[in-house]
């Protein structure tokens, strides 16, 4: 297992990278750069995705690779903030496009922590969080015969943040192709959520338009789909999964 140390390196490179992008944002009359960084509220979000529409008229590809790019530097890193990435996405490209998108950006980003952990941060996680380890490793190995499962159901009612299994998963000796697919399937509802808020967002002026009787109903709706694949999980968890 290596340092620890190489874990900031990766962090700053990335970090670096994403500046050089963002600082070489191709020109465009009227924009305002500022906008220009990661939303914390409703109004940096819509500041930004006003921003990142001027341009993608003009410079999709650039606008793809600074999402997808700032996607993974945060699912790398576990830096909280994923819901907003996926409304920014939906109100960038759309639901249809941005879903897929953000499922595979979530796997992807997710394994790249799983992988930053399992080479350089092990015996950190395990000193750090012995008992979140323990009670995680004895789930897992009650079931092994059901793994992939389990996995899923982690992610759709979640015993531990996402953020500690991405990085808890090397230790409990899940499968990196496993971990990859669970992840991926198992957050495909929470994303399916947020990208089509996303896409109604890019259509209103104020968080008082999302609360219109037309949108609570559509996001009462999809609600309701989300969780089948939940309900699925708990029938499979009643005749074979140990969870209690």
């Amino acid at each position: 297992m290596g340092s620890i140390l190489w874990v900031p390196v990766a962090f700053l490179i990335s970090a670096i990278w994403l500046y050089v992008l963002s600082i070489n944002l191709p020109e465009h009359t009227g924009s305002d750069r500022s906008a220009l960084k990661f939303p914390r509220n409703f109004d940096d979000l819509t500041a930004l995705a006003s921003l990142l529409k001027d341009y993608k008229s003009d410079n999709m590809q650039y606008v793809m690779l600074l999402f997808c790019s700032a996607y993974l530097f945060k699912q790398t890193f576990a830096i909280p903030g994923s819901f907003f990435m996926n409304v920014l996405g939906g109100a960038l490209f759309g639901t249809w496009r941005a879903f897929p998108l953000a499922s595979l950006l979530t796997a992807c980003g997710a394994t790249c922590c799983y992988l930053l952990s399992q080479f350089f941060g092990k015996s950190h996680i395990e000193r750090f969080f012995p008992e979140k380890v323990q009670f995680m490793q004895k789930k897992v190995t009650d079931n092994m015969d059901s793994l992939f499962f389990f996995l899923l159901f982690l992610r759709l009612f979640p015993m531990s943040p996402n953020w500690f299994l991405n990085m808890a998963s090397p230790i409990l000796d899940v499968p990196v192709h496993l971990f990859f697919l669970s992840v991926l399937i198992g957050l495909m509802p929470y994303n399916f959520i947020c990208v089509q808020t996303g896409s109604m967002l890019s259509e209103i002026t104020s968080l008082d338009g999302i609360f219109t009787k037309e949108t609570t109903l559509k996001l009462f709706g999809i609600a309701m789909v989300a969780l089948l694949p939940g309900l699925l999980i708990n029938k499979l968890k009643e005749g074979r999964l140990k969870i209690n």
